[in-house]
């Protein structure tokens, strides 16, 4: 049903467009956000080159708990304004982050990792968690990655708040 293509070099805005079709088709008529974030996650993990982790951290009105991913184990628990996701979740803005190793306070899951992308998940002002995306290439995401991944995210959680996929996004 749903096809693992590499990301073409020359319109990347469609590539992502598609893709959001894609998980439109997947989510459809699921509302539950586990499910969901498998499905997803495994959607973009193997439709996306140069991945080696993707996957949600859910906040549990503490901290952020890793949910549903694809790749290798994980850091089970992080503090809210500790590293990437961390940050992410903290500031209410996506880290872009094409260095991991300069990014202060970067918390090491996956040695082999070194680039970074998280899109916090928030509905209104309560945080859901946050969507997140390793590489280990340098300078792997730009922006037009974080416009597709934040189109991504939205439908997410249009999906999990049971409303319309067809003009979320």
């Amino acid at each position: 049903m749903f096809e693992s293509k590499a990301i073409p070099t020359t319109d990347k805005a469609a590539f992502y467009a598609e893709l959001l079709d894609q998980a439109r088709g997947l989510l459809s008529g699921e509302t539950d956000r586990i499910a969901n974030a498998a499905n997803f996650s495994a959607l973009l993990y193997h439709a996306l080159t140069e991945v080696n982790w993707v996957g949600f951290y859910f906040f549990d009105g503490k901290e952020l708990v890793v949910g549903p991913f694809q790749g290798k184990p994980a850091c089970v628990r992080i503090a809210i304004g500790k590293g990437v996701c961390g940050t992410a979740a903290a500031m209410r803005r996506t880290q872009l982050v094409g260095d991991v190793h300069a990014f202060p306070g970067h918390i090491a899951c996956d040695a082999a990792s070194r680039s970074e992308i998280v899109v916090p998940l928030y509905q209104g002002d309560t945080l859901i968690g946050v969507l997140d995306l390793d590489s280990p290439a340098l300078d792997r995401f730009d922006h037009v990655d974080q416009t597709g991944l934040e189109a991504m995210a939205r439908l997410y959680l249009a999906s999990i708040a049971g409303e319309s996929l067809a003009t979320a996004a």
